[in-house]
């Protein structure tokens, strides 16, 4: 008898990005040492799906959890089957500066980055 591989997700976080988190990390007061940033898809914005990033306190029931450079990211069942493979970037340009996606699984998207459909 084999066993079944449990699935798995996989994301690239650049070194802005993890830059970024970890500023958003600090910032925070007394995050215990179970404390990771929350990827998330949520249903919204122009496309049908958006992505949310949300600081919390520790992973639940369920979650992936992902390490990258002593930063936790935790992702839901749901959100895992649209956030496989992508790229979390932060960038800054004349418009501002904010945390960009780049999704190989969505088929579609729309100008503000943020919005996708799958």
């Amino acid at each position: 008898m084999s066993a079944v591989a449990a699935p798995s997700i996989e994301m690239v976080v650049t070194e802005s990005a993890i830059t970024e988190i970890k500023k958003f990390l600090a910032n925070e007061e007394d995050l215990p040492e179970t404390a990771g940033l929350r990827v998330r898809v949520v249903p919204g914005g122009c496309s049908g799906f958006q992505y949310s990033l949300n600081i919390e306190e520790e992973s639940r029931t369920g979650d992936f959890i992902l390490e990258k450079e002593d930063i936790k990211l935790f992702v839901d069942m749901f959100s895992a089957q649209y956030l496989n493979g992508i790229t979390i970037d932060h960038t800054t340009n004349v418009m501002g500066s904010g945390f960009t996606f780049e999704n190989p699984n969505a088929s579609g998207g729309c100008g503000c980055g943020t919005s996708f459909s799958a």
